[in-house]
């Protein structure tokens, strides 16, 4: 990078495998079609190996590069003029890491025993049915899986699945793990650290090991570490609202995940008071995102499954009318992807592109998108959202794996048809807006009444300005130039 000063244009996420086909075809893509539109690229998990039982997020190897997609030369390449965020997976490593296979085959005369967690690490003493079912887990069924480590049955610790086996942090072995990790992503000019399901990191007997006191201690030496790195940190954590606002204070950065439901259900709705009540009290640090490689997360915005008696920015109502309608929207693709119809089940997220959630709409598409990049912060565009993409019912079929509905993989005819077409040349230009534009850099406010917003940046005497109907789904962006010149996009049916 030419500047050390963090940068607050758009980014993208993207698998490089799944979009330019490696780092290097992603970088130019950067560098060439996107060009302008990006100061950064949230790096989707390139470690050993990328295709794994969870697209790269069950590491082998968390310190390589997976040698398909290239090196750490090229990371630190792609790092030269975008800001590079790389996926930390504090949680967990892949049950196939040699690490852990030593592990099973010879138990506690492993040297690296210590570094994986078992069920009496935890409770060394004794546990009964009220500690487990205290235990918060994002998917159906304890987080635990019997297996003989040494000749010896054991149950491990396995928050979300048997093939993600769990890291004790607490741990010298897990300490020294996680700096070694460290250290390879900022050696190749990685500044933005993404802490994978850190909410998950620490177990402590008698709580819900999510989110406790012991894990935001632990997040707040993890993000120490990372600044003495020179790197900035942001926590992915999906929960109650109000969690997310502590949290946001101890950060770098947090994301707004109440922000795509809430778009959501004001565009379904047009009823724009839960969307406006979250901007008014929303942390300013935030990443805004409407679709990532997840699902579409909506306990962010119910009421809390934790601390039952705390509302959410929506009542529960709402919530279930909310996931009723993008199945709905999707003519049913979504369902097939969600909770219990698909593998990998996350209780918590709707399996979608944000596309197909607004029933292909481009007016409502694109309105979207232009709320997304005019709320504050640092908005993150997923590469399937960035092209229009629609539910991938042939991945969906060939794997089983519900989130992989909102993963497919591009072609290089695919990428060029989608870039050429009316919604994706247009969300361009929105990014180059929200990049460029200095008024992004003054005062931002909320305005509007009824189904109207307002949303305005004004810096000195240059202004831009969204306008939202949502009872029509349309809206219109207007912004002044160097001579004070006024723009249009009309995001309409026109």
């Amino acid at each position: 990078m030419s500047s050390t000063a963090p940068r607050t244009g758009p980014q993208l996420i993207a698998y490089a495998d799944r979009l330019g086909g490696n780092l290097a075809g992603l970088a130019d893509l950067l560098r060439g079609p996107l060009a302008g539109a990006f100061d950064g690229v949230h790096l989707l998990p390139f470690f050993t190996p990328f295709d794994g039982a969870d697209a790269g997020f069950d590491p082998v190897d968390h310190t390589q590069v997976d040698p398909r997609l290239g090196t750490w030369d090229d990371v630190a390449e792609l790092a030269r003029d975008h800001e590079v965020m790389a996926d930390m997976i504090v949680n967990h490593v892949s049950a196939d890491s040699p690490l852990f296979r030593d592990v099973l085959a010879r138990g506690e005369a492993s040297e690296h025993a210590g570094l994986f967690l078992t069920l009496d690490r935890v409770f060394p003493d004794r546990v009964n049915e009220e500690d487990l079912c205290r235990i918060y887990r994002p998917r159906p069924g304890l987080p635990l899986t019997p297996m003989t480590l040494g000749g010896r049955k054991r149950l491990v610790w396995t928050t979300f699945t048997p093939q993600q086996v769990d890291i004790d942090v607490a741990s010298a072995a897990g300490q020294a793990y996680l700096e070694s990790v460290l250290d390879a992503l900022t050696g190749a000019g990685v500044h933005l650290i993404r802490l994978d399901a850190v909410g998950y990191g620490v177990k402590t007997a008698g709580t819900s090991c999510f989110m406790t006191p012991q894990t935001y201690t632990f997040i707040d030496a993890l993000t120490a570490a990372a600044q003495r790195r020179g790197a900035r940190v942001l926590v992915e954590i999906h929960s109650h609202y109000q969690r997310q606002i502590e949290i946001a204070s101890r950060v770098d950065m947090v994301y707004d995940f109440a922000l795509p439901p809430l778009v959501l259900h004001t565009l379904y709705t047009a009823d724009t008071a839960a969307l406006r009540r979250w901007l008014e009290i929303r942390p300013g640090n935030a990443v805004t995102v409407l679709d990532t490689h997840d699902g579409i997360g909506v306990v962010d915005v119910g009421p809390d499954q934790i601390e039952p008696g705390r509302e959410g920015l929506l009542p529960r109502e709402a919530v279930d009318a909310l996931v009723e309608r993008i199945h709905a929207e999707s003519g049913g693709a979504s369902r097939q992807a969600t909770g219990w119809a698909a593998s990998n089940v996350d209780v918590y997220q709707v399996n979608c592109t944000f596309f197909d959630a607004l029933g292909g709409d481009r007016a409502r598409y694109l309105s979207a998108r232009a709320l997304q990049l005019f709320v504050p912060g640092i908005p993150q565009v997923y590469y399937v959202g960035l092209l229009a993409g629609a539910n991938d019912m042939d991945l969906l079929a060939r794997t089983g794996v519900g989130r992989d509905i909102n993963r497919h993989h591009y072609t290089r005819g695919e990428v060029e048809a989608a870039l050429a077409g009316p919604i994706t040349s247009t969300l361009l230009e929105l990014l180059r807006l929200r990049r460029d534009h200095p008024a992004f850099g003054g005062e931002f406010s909320l305005g509007g009444w009824g189904p109207d917003l307002i949303l305005t940046w004004r810096a000195a005497d240059q202004w831009a300005e969204l306008r939202l109907d949502a009872a029509a789904g349309t809206s219109t962006v207007r912004w002044t130039d160097a001579e004070r010149a006024l723009h249009l996009i009309a995001l309409d049916r026109g």
